[in-house]
């Protein structure tokens, strides 16, 4: 029962959205999207943005919540050979699901702000810790390029030590697996599902326009929560 406690408050924490089964256990719904599916286009395409929300992030949701179901399940019979069997469908299927409601708050249309620089107190973190933001995702885009076969390319923030972090993780480990402290800021999808259709294997391009429709407000809000001390002593907006 821990590991279910465990994984319902994390989602609590990260806003995901919720439904309620047949049966009383805590299972997770698609979020909708903040913006229309072609609003990010011509840096995302429409067609590549429904398939993905619609199709990818909706299957991992789906086996996700079989799985949790069957955990429930073993749980209850005590069959300890089968709850450990589980562990790498639910780690697979549940990071999908944290991983790509993230991404979708990381983006923004360009009239609702996408692409604007980071301000107050992110913009100083990211020279202090960088140089400039051109560093940043020069860094970003380099590490995220070289991701081999699938996964994802991050900001992140060290929460216990207040620095700015940039990790890769592999198919769809969320930044947690790299560290307990580690919050999530920014991630960037590196699987094909995200840009082959529009980008081909070209993933450098696709790394390059994204930053185009990045929601650098919902990052800085991320970051705020963690440190708040921080604003008051960050660039004015």
């Amino acid at each position: 029962m821990a590991l279910r406690t465990l994984i319902t408050r994390k989602s609590h924490a990260l806003g995901l959205g919720f439904s309620q089964s047949v049966r009383g256990l805590q299972t997770f719904s698609l979020p909708d999207l903040p913006y229309d599916y072609g609003a990010l286009e011509p840096a995302i395409s429409g067609e590549i943005m429904k398939l993905h929300h619609q199709k990818h992030h909706q299957t991992y949701i789906t086996n996700y919540n079989k799985a949790l179901e069957q955990l429930h399940e073993a749980m209850e019979k005590g069959d300890s050979s089968t709850v450990v069997k589980l562990q790498g469908t639910i780690k697979f299927n549940g990071g999908g699901h944290v991983n790509h409601s993230i991404f979708w708050k990381n983006l923004a249309p360009v009239h609702e702000g996408g692409g604007e620089p980071p301000k107050g107190s992110l913009g100083w973190a990211i020279d202090t810790h960088f140089g400039s933001l051109e560093a940043l995702i020069a860094k970003m885009n380099s590490e995220g390029a070289a991701v081999q076969g699938s996964g994802w390319v991050w900001l992140g923030l060290d929460k216990e030590l207040k620095k700015l972090v940039v990790e890769t993780t592999g198919n769809q480990d969320p930044l947690v697996t790299k560290g307990p402290n580690l919050v999530p800021l920014l991630g960037i999808d590196v699987w094909e599902h995200a840009y082959y259709l529009q980008y081909k294997n070209v993933r450098p391009d696709y790394l390059k326009n994204v930053w185009k429709v990045m929601n650098w407000k919902y990052a800085s809000e991320e970051f705020e929560k963690e440190c708040p001390s921080t604003t008051a002593s960050g660039r004015g907006a």
